[in-house]
């Protein structure tokens, strides 16, 4: 019978459970049933480290608890071996090691936390808890009796049963191969990395012989459709090991995803090709990233995936032709999880892929990994404006948990292209302008180079890679410094020499150019037809923000998050000035980076997170704006600079843009 001084009180910090467990009992033990949480994957053999712990001393008044050196037991044999070899420190003991004596006292540091805070400072991820699909395990199995017929597998099992309360695994055929040679290698001891799938049992998808610090990475891929960003991750600490990106593959069939549906519907071969093109990118991507980290490809188990619905279904090599027109019906839109080899993936052959879940109809997984980076959900009494801008954007409208979306397509000059002089963001690009309103002449920096066009040693640090055209964040910012100077007109019309005092300002073929920068190698300018595109694509957006307003009933908005590797970099004054937003005050306009891609990255080090987004999703109001009758008319007045029906009172409080008019003869006539 337990007494009360057979007992003793602990206090587990920086959690706060504290509880009373019999003396005698292992500082890990007694985590286990205070589900506290303390990292061991050695099965309490002291050979792990993971529960590595820190015990504080004194008298703590507010916890009611006096801690002392004589409350543990001291180092036994274990623990001085792994101090001297593994130079465990002087202030940490072996939680599955050290008993508890009398009151205590015990810090667990993050290094020994299961699911471990990670917080990414360096990225615009947000704070979210270590909890991976794969988890790694040592046993020591029984060995062979003449008079029992249990297999080895059938002794893992009991092993995993017995000392982690795991039951019924699978494995492969190629896993079984190498299990007797490693069971017996490692004298019956063994490391067993489990995959964890929603709703079944788990199953061994690699085995190491002893135990073993089993690598386990992860790639968090966001399938665009102009580029394609992937972000390799390490399960077991849940680091960033680097990122990188391509142009998708699929470009040469069809700049958007439209022109891909009809590419898949006009030729033969038109869905095989569009597959095999964008997995073969996949597959040398993720080879280059692995390479330039050093890590083999074997040790990737899992690739997470958020994509537009025609990406999701061309990935998967499901023929998205119905997404083609109303009413836009996806094959499949929940969250899927596969092997990586069904889809030819190449990555280790009993590795996964999650894709996160479609919203529905044009509406994606990408729209959805937003919000699990965001979570506007969570803002209560706040409405939030949340528009991920790439070829095919997609908008949300949050009203605390009630959401709202849509997608436009707003193609690729937002990125760009369809730009004279456009091109992706990289070396050598101008991403930002600024036009003086008297003289006209423009000054820009360049990615690659700290300096502005006007400063001194801008010559010589862009002498490497030149001035080689203009990316999107830099063309709506030209867009906008145009209006601002009175070279652009709010038709979209840029002004003659003559009309504008700039001899930058020349004319072709009826239309005229701004000549932004020149040298004896390339001649950069805006055109008509530059503006065009840009009017066009924030028609579009400005018509499906309307109708997202008027759907949910919003008259107020308290923020907007500017989302998409491209979205992040817009200025979102010059975005007020053209119209590309809602009328904001700039502060209320928020760069989030790219959420799409930070969701995917939190859906691969987060399984909990995969849960909250397949339940989110099936709440969300979708609206198909381009179906809806008032789309037409808010297009027509989104094209004017910045729009011609909505009042602006938050853009004319910091700006006051020229009245000018570059076609007052053409108005007469049609008079």
């Amino acid at each position: 019978m337990e007494t009360r001084n057979s007992l003793a009180t602990i206090v587990f910090t920086p959690s706060g459970i504290r509880g009373r467990v019999k003396k005698g009992t292992t500082i890990l033990e007694a985590a286990q049933k205070l589900s506290v949480d303390l990292n061991s994957i050695c099965g309490a053999r002291g050979r792990c480290s993971k529960c590595q712990v820190e015990l504080t001393f004194g008298e703590f008044n507010k916890l009611n608890i006096r801690s002392k050196e004589t409350s543990v037991s001291e180092r036994n044999e274990t623990e001085l071996i792994y101090r001297n070899k593994f130079h465990l420190s002087e202030e940490r003991r072996l939680g599955c090691q050290t008993k508890i004596l009398g009151d205590l006292v015990i810090d667990v540091p993050e290094y020994s936390q299961i699911h471990k805070q990670i917080i990414k400072k360096e990225t615009s991820l947000r704070d979210f808890s270590l909890n991976s699909s794969v988890k790694a395990f040592y046993v020591q199995v029984s060995e062979p009796q003449l008079d029992s017929l249990e297999s080895d597998f059938e002794r893992l099992k009991i092993s995993l049963k017995d000392d982690w309360s795991i039951q019924g695994v699978t494995c492969s055929v190629r896993v079984l191969k190498d299990l007797q040679e490693k069971l017996r290698r490692g004298n019956w001891g063994i490391t067993v990395l489990l995959y964890y799938k929603e709703n079944t049992v788990p199953e061994i998808v690699d085995i190491h012989s002893g135990y073993s610090e089993i690598p386990a990475f992860g790639v968090a891929i966001d399938l665009g459709s102009t580029s394609i960003a992937a972000t390799l991750c390490d399960l077991n600490s849940g680091k960033i090991v680097g990122s990188m990106g391509i142009m998708n593959p699929q470009i040469r069939y069809g700049e958007d995803v439209m022109s891909r549906v009809s590419y898949c519907m006009m030729e033969e071969k038109g869905l095989a090709t569009l597959n095999n093109s964008v997995i073969q990118g996949i597959n040398e991507l993720t080879r280059k990233i692995a390479e330039k980290h050093e890590i083999k490809l074997n040790t990737v188990f899992e690739i997470v995936f958020v994509a537009n619905p025609i990406m999701h279904h061309l990935l998967l090599g499901i023929n998205p032709k119905e997404l083609g027109q109303a009413p836009f019906p996806l094959v499949f839109s929940d969250s899927l999880t596969i092997k990586s080899k069904d889809i030819g993936i190449i990555l280790n052959p009993e590795s996964y892929v999650y894709t996160v879940p479609c919203i529905g109809g044009h509406v994606g997984a990408d729209a959805a990994s937003v919000l699990i980076a965001e979570q506007p959900q969570k803002l209560k009494e706040t409405t939030t404006l949340l528009i991920d801008i790439g070829t095919n954007a997609e908008i949300l409208l949050a009203k605390g948990e009630e959401i709202f979306a849509c997608s436009c397509p707003t193609g690729p000059a937002l990125e760009g292209a369809q730009i004279s002089a456009g091109q992706r963001a990289a070396p050598g690009a101008i991403e930002r302008v600024r036009i003086d309103p008297i003289t006209k002449e423009p000054r820009f920096k360049v990615i690659g180079c700290e300096q502005w066009s006007n400063e001194e040693g801008f010559s010589e640090n862009i002498s490497g890679v030149g001035v080689t055209g203009i990316c999107g964040s830099g063309i709506i910012e030209a867009v906008a410094e145009m209006r601002l100077a009175g070279l652009l007109d709010a038709n979209g019309l840029i002004g003659s020499a003559a009309q504008t005092g700039s001899n930058r300002c020349t004319s072709s073929e009826r239309t005229n150019s701004y000549l932004l920068y020149s040298d004896n190698k390339v001649s950069l300018s805006i055109t008509n037809m530059d503006i065009r595109a840009i009017q066009l694509a924030k028609a579009a957006l400005h018509a499906s923000c309307k109708i997202l307003l008027e759907k949910s009933r919003v008259n107020r908005i308290d923020s907007i998050f500017l989302a998409g590797a491209f979205g992040s970099q817009i200025s979102a004054e010059h975005a007020l000035i053209i119209g590309l937003v809602p009328d904001a005050q700039v502060s209320q306009i928020v760069a989030s980076g790219n959420s799409a891609g930070a969701g995917a990255i939190i859906a691969l080090l987060d399984v909990s997170s995969r849960r909250e987004i397949s339940s989110l999703v099936r709440k969300v109001h979708k609206i198909e704006t381009a179906v809806e009758p008032s789309f037409q008319k808010h297009f027509v007045e989104g094209s004017s600079f910045p729009n011609n029906s909505s009042t602006h009172p938050e853009l004319f409080k910091f700006k006051e843009l020229p009245n000018v008019n570059f076609n007052q003869k053409r108005q007469r006539r049609h008079r």
